[in-house]
């Protein structure tokens, strides 16, 4: 049920989008998620291929940003169990500093993922990535 504004009508205030971040480098994961955080969106943050289903299952991201490189599975695997069980949701941006060349590219898109970025990125490349979910064009 929507809150009524002002005027009583429904309020249309987008709710924050939800994020999941999985990446096993530490650093990147504390970076991530203050910047997302700082531009309102919710997040959840795992370390471990494995533990990204679960976190799907718990959290119900709208996204997930997800290493490749992952210590138990990797994350094209990750993609491909995430797309076999939930479909085209949630949005998925691929990050790597290992995999960059053009064929890392190219499986990715097989893998599943909406987007795939090689560290180091500009975060503004997934800020736009995410206004796609805000803004319905996708």
């Amino acid at each position: 049920m929507a809150l009524a504004g002002a005027t009583g009508e429904p309020s249309k205030a987008p709710r924050s989008l939800r994020v999941l971040v999985a990446d096993d480098d530490q650093d990147t994961v504390v970076t991530l998620t203050v910047l997302l955080q700082d531009e309102g969106y919710d997040v959840q943050s795992v370390y471990t291929g494995r533990n990204v289903i679960g976190a799907i299952l718990d959290f119900s991201p709208d996204a997930v940003i997800l290493d490749i490189n992952l210590p138990d599975l990797s994350g094209w695997e990750v993609a491909r169990r995430i797309r076999d069980r939930r479909g085209p949701q949630p949005l998925l941006i691929g990050i790597s500093g290992e995999y960059k060349k053009g064929a890392d590219k190219v499986l990715a898109h097989i893998s599943g993922f909406d987007h795939y970025l090689v560290k180091p990125y500009d975060p503004k490349m997934i800020f736009a990535a995410l206004d796609e979910l805000r803004t319905g064009q996708r």
